[in-house]
């Protein structure tokens, strides 16, 4: 099954069918994860100030491309009609995402305590930088990946990592929410932290799994980068029954980083990839970042 094939597999189940989602989150985390609702077959409203997203200037394309099929609607969240407009769409709204600071929610009544006096069976997700005592501090993925160590300068990062990792955290609060609510009739309320999600996608490193000169941080040759005779492969054999296998292909009775780089210099990265390909095993050619050049190692 591809990976096309598995997601059409899951819209085909619409298990949101009848769900009405209100996006109030701009930028990445909260339209990513509406769309990956609207997947599943929520209904999305998004709801943006009159300036607009920003991310609707800086990469429009994408903007677009994560709103499709989805009501965007322009308001004024402090003038009074807009209001008026808004708590009605509420009113029929199943989940409520935010990405407000919590200072920011207050302003504007949407705390979780009014928000639930008014609609008691909605349910809020709200995307928040830090966790108690730092909710407000202003932040976004660079700045949580740069305080959990996940970047390397001045090499920017190859993706949004936290944003990425965020959006799929609100998706499976989304779904805890609404179980709970099926069982309760009552609405709930829940954070995902960003610092906290960073942390755990850091966990890896933490542990020194990934750091360099760890297993599996350039510390094992079976688990490691190696120049072909043009680009680069990756190889993942961390089983042992891998291991063999690759050991016994490239005739070798022992590994070591210096004995593969020798074989895997003498083919290109397509020809290793397809030969791992006949023989069962994880290696595949590096395939460059679209924009970027060929990192030399």
């Amino acid at each position: 099954m591809t990976i096309t094939e598995a997601r059409d597999a899951l819209e085909a189940l619409r298990p949101l069918e009848n769900v009405r989602v209100t996006n109030l989150a701009l930028n990445l985390p909260g339209p990513v994860a509406a769309t990956r609702l609207a997947g599943m077959g929520a209904r999305i409203i998004q709801i943006v100030p009159p300036a607009g997203d920003p991310m609707e200037s800086y990469h429009p394309d994408f903007y677009r491309s994560l709103h499709a099929g989805q009501e965007i609607l322009r308001l004024d969240l402090k003038n009074s009609g807009d209001r008026e407009k808004f708590e009605a769409i509420l009113a029929t709204t199943d989940v409520l995402l935010t990405a407000f600071r919590p200072a920011a929610l207050e302003r504007l009544a949407l705390g979780w305590s009014a928000l639930h006096a008014r609609h008691p069976r909605l349910c809020q997700v709200a995307l928040v930088g830090d966790a108690a005592g730092a909710e407000n501090v202003p932040g976004h993925d660079l700045t949580y990946q740069a305080a959990c160590g996940l970047l390397s300068p001045p090499a920017m990062p190859l993706t949004l990592h936290t944003d990425m990792a965020s959006a799929e955290c609100m998706v499976s609060t989304t779904l805890a929410l609404l179980l709970a609510r099926a069982r309760s009739q009552q609405g709930g309320y829940a954070q995902v932290v960003m610092t906290a999600v960073t942390e755990d996608f850091a966990l890896p490193l933490a542990q020194g799994m990934t750091a360099p000169g760890g297993f599996l941080g350039g510390g094992s040759p079976f688990y490691n980068l190696y120049r072909a005779r043009d680009g680069w492969v990756a190889v993942a054999a961390l089983e042992p029954h891998f291991q063999q296998r690759l050991l016994a292909e490239l005739h070798l009775e022992s590994a070591g980083y210096e004995k593969f780089s020798a074989f895997f210099a003498e083919r290109s990265a397509a020809e290793w990839q397809r030969w791992a390909a006949e023989r069962d095993l994880p290696l595949v050619a590096v395939r460059t970042p679209p924009g970027t050049r060929e990192n030399q190692r």
